[in-house]
């Protein structure tokens, strides 16, 4: 049985999460942004709920390369624990989040993407366009989600299931049970 009491690790720890919203209309302020500030909203519960602290920095930019890259970066050399994107991911001439992403992850984690889109492109058969990405860039975790609230939903819901495991990962924490 692993000894580790997980909630003294959780406090001793204080996560890192940036959102990064990539919204060419929301940027300029033609829109409210909805799916950057759900993720916010769910994340801040879900690691409330499960008593982890955590520090949130939040971003709206438009859907430009160069900026997209300068907020990585950015979130990379602050230490971040985690990235979410929201928006880019689709297949219009403006949707360049996995094209930036993609070849800046060191891991891919292909199987949690493609969950996601299988199972509700069942439903909904646009999902199955989504072209967002999720894996580690060095220790941080990345995730590319839709700009669609409804998708953003969706994605947190299957995203959340392995969460808190890969955080254990990241920090070298076995979790499994082991048989003596």
């Amino acid at each position: 049985m692993n000894n580790l009491n997980f909630d003294n690790i959780k406090q001793n720890i204080t996560l890192n999460i940036h959102i990064l919203t990539l919204s060419d209309r929301a940027s300029k302020g033609i829109y409210d942004d909805l799916s950057g500030k759900f993720i916010l909203e769910y994340l801040e519960k879900f690691f409330s709920d499960k008593n982890w602290k955590c520090k949130f920095e939040y971003f709206v930019i438009p859907d430009e390369k160069n900026i997209l890259k300068e907020k990585l970066n950015f979130a990379l050399n602050n230490n971040a624990d985690i990235i979410f994107t929201t928006g880019g991911t689709g297949v219009g001439p403006r949707d360049i989040t996995p094209d930036i992403v993609k070849p800046m992850i060191d891991k891919e984690i292909p199987g949690i993407m493609e969950l996601i889109r299988v199972k509700y492109g069942l439903i909904i058969p646009n999902a199955v366009l989504s072209r967002g990405v999720a894996g580690f860039i060095g220790k941080t975790q990345v995730y590319t989600l839709p700009g669609s609230l409804n998708a953003v939903k969706d994605y947190l819901n299957e995203i959340s299931k392995t969460l808190e495991h890969l955080i254990f990962m990241y920090y070298n924490i076995d979790t499994h049970k082991k048989d003596k």
